[in-house]
C-alpha cells in the first residue's frame, strides 16, 4: 500500500508538465503569428475609358503609280546614253540618243520632194487659170479642162502627202532618236550599250532600254477578306470616310525593320470585285515618299480602321499577365484581397492596351508588384493616378 500512495504523486507531476508543454506551444504558436509578414505592398489603376477606333493589321507591298519602259521608236544605232544608272531623272530630260545622222538626211530629201511637190502644184494652178478662159472660149474642149483640174487635185494631193513625211521625219529627227524620260522617277539600269543596233519596229518588236518608276508618291496594295469588307462597308456612315477608300480614310504603315506605324497615308482604291479563288478583294493606299526610303516591292505592315469610333477600357500592358494561352490581371477587391480575372486583349492605343472583354469600369486592377500578389491573398493596395490623354485624344477633346 504504501508503493501505491507513492506514485501517485509522480503521475500528477507528468500531467502538469505535460499541459504546461502544450500551452507553452499554443503560446509560441500565436507569437508566431502576431510576428508574420504584412501583406504585399501593390499599386493600383483604375482602367482608362476612351473612345477608341479598332485597327486591322494587313501585310502588302509598295508598288510604282507610273511605270514607263523606255523603248526605242526608231531603229538605228545607239549613239550616247546621258544618266547614270539608278538616278533620279525628271520628265524632259535626255536619257538616250540614237545615231541621228540617218535620220536628218532623211529629212532633207524630205524637204526636197516637198519643193519638187509644192512647183508641180504651181504649174497646174497656172494651167487650170489659162484652161478657164480656153474653155470659155471654145479654144478647148470641156474634157481638156477637166483634166487640168484633176492633175492640179492630184498636184495638191502630193504636197499634203510630202507635208506629211516631212513631218514625220522631223518627228524621227528631234523626238524619236533623242529618247526623254516621260515622268519624274527613278531609272534603272541601261540595257543595251552604245554602239548596239536597237529596233524600232512598229509591229512591237521594239528595244527595251530602260525602266522607270515614279517615287513620289508611291502606292500599298494589300488584301483583305470578305468579312472584313462587309464590316467596313456596315460601319461606315453615308458620306464619312470608309476603309474601303470613299472619303480617303487615314492609314498608317511599319516597315519591316520598325516598331511604330509612323508612315501615315490614306486609302485611295479598293477594287470592283472578290476574287473568287481566295475570297479577298484588292486595297489600296497612298503616302508620300519625299526621301525615297520606300521603294517599289518593298514589304510593309498596314493599319486600317476596323470599326466605328466605340468606348473601351484600356490599362498598361505591365498589368497583364499570361497563364498558358490566356491572359489575365488582378484586381483588389473592397476586403483588399488579390482576385484574378481573364481578359480579352484588344489593340494598343497611346500606349495602353484595349480590353475587349473581362474589366468593369471601376475594378482596381494591379499595375505594379504583379509577381508579389497572389489570387486570394490581402495586398496593401496605393492607387495611381490616370495617365493623361495622348496628344491627339487631347485634341480632339479640345476641339469639341
Amino acid at each position: 500500500m504504501a508503493i501505491v500512495h507513492a506514485a501517485r504523486p509522480a503521475a500528477g507531476l507528468l500531467t502538469a508538465a505535460a499541459l504546461s508543454a502544450l500551452a507553452g506551444c499554443g503560446q509560441g504558436q500565436q507569437q508566431t503569428q502576431a510576428g508574420g509578414p504584412p501583406p504585399p505592398a501593390v499599386t493600383v489603376a483604375i482602367p482608362v475609358e476612351r473612345t477608341v477606333v479598332d485597327q486591322d493589321e494587313y501585310v502588302g507591298r509598295f508598288v510604282a503609280v507610273d511605270t514607263v519602259e523606255v523603248r526605242a521608236r526608231v531603229s538605228g544605232y545607239l549613239s550616247e546614253i546621258h544618266f547614270t544608272d539608278g538616278q533620279m531623272v525628271k520628265k524632259g530630260d535626255l536619257l538616250f540618243t540614237i545615231d541621228r545622222r540617218p535620220f536628218n538626211i532623211a529629212l532633207e530629201q524630205m524637204r526636197a520632194n516637198l519643193t519638187q511637190a509644192r512647183a508641180n502644184l504651181a504649174f497646174t494652178e497656172a494651167d487650170l487659170a489659162r484652161g478657164q478662159e480656153l474653155v470659155h472660149n471654145k479654144t478647148i474642149t470641156e474634157q481638156s479642162y477637166d483634166q487640168r483640174i484633176q492633175a492640179n487635185r492630184v498636184a495638191a494631193a502630193s504636197v499634203a502627202a510630202q507635208e506629211a513625211m516631212v513631218h514625220s521625219a522631223e518627228l524621227d529627227l528631234n523626238e524619236y532618236s533623242q529618247l526623254r524620260s516621260p515622268i519624274d522617277g527613278r531609272i534603272g539600269d541601261r540595257r543595251v550599250s552604245i554602239g548596239n543596233l536597237v529596233s524600232g519596229n512598229v509591229s512591237g518588236n521594239t528595244t527595251l532600254l530602260a525602266t522607270i518608276m515614279s517615287v513620289d508618291p508611291i502606292r500599298f496594295e494589300f488584301t483583305f477578306d470578305e468579312a472584313s469588307y462587309l464590316r467596313y462597308q456596315r460601319f461606315a456612315r453615308p458620306g464619312a470616310q470608309s476603309a474601303t477608300g470613299e472619303g480617303g480614310v487615314p492609314v498608317s504603315l511599319e516597315l519591316i525593320d520598325e516598331r511604330e506605324f509612323e508612315h501615315k497615308g490614306k486609302m485611295d482604291f479598293v477594287d470592283n470585285a472578290i476574287d473568287r479563288s481566295s475570297g479577298t478583294i484588292r486595297g489600296r493606299a497612298v503616302f508620300d515618299n519625299p526621301r525615297g526610303v520606300l521603294t517599289p516591292g518593298m514589304f510593309g505592315r498596314i493599319r486600317v480602321p476596323g470599326s466605328a469610333p466605340h468606348s473601351a477600357l484600356l490599362i498598361s500592358d505591365a498589368a497583364i499577365g499570361t497563364e498558358q494561352s490566356r491572359k489575365f490581371v488582378l484586381v483588389v477587391d473592397e476586403g483588399g484581397v488579390a482576385r484574378q480575372k481573364y481578359v480579352k486583349l484588344g489593340q494598343l492605343d497611346g500606349g495602353l492596351r484595349v480590353i475587349t472583354d473581362g474589366l468593369a469600369a471601376g475594378d482596381k486592377v494591379i499595375v505594379k508588384g504583379l509577381m508579389r500578389a497572389r489570387a486570394g491573398q490581402k495586398v496593401t493596395a496605393q492607387e495611381e493616378p490616370a495617365p493623361p490623354p495622348p496628344p491627339r485624344a487631347a485634341d480632339e477633346a479640345k476641339a469639341g
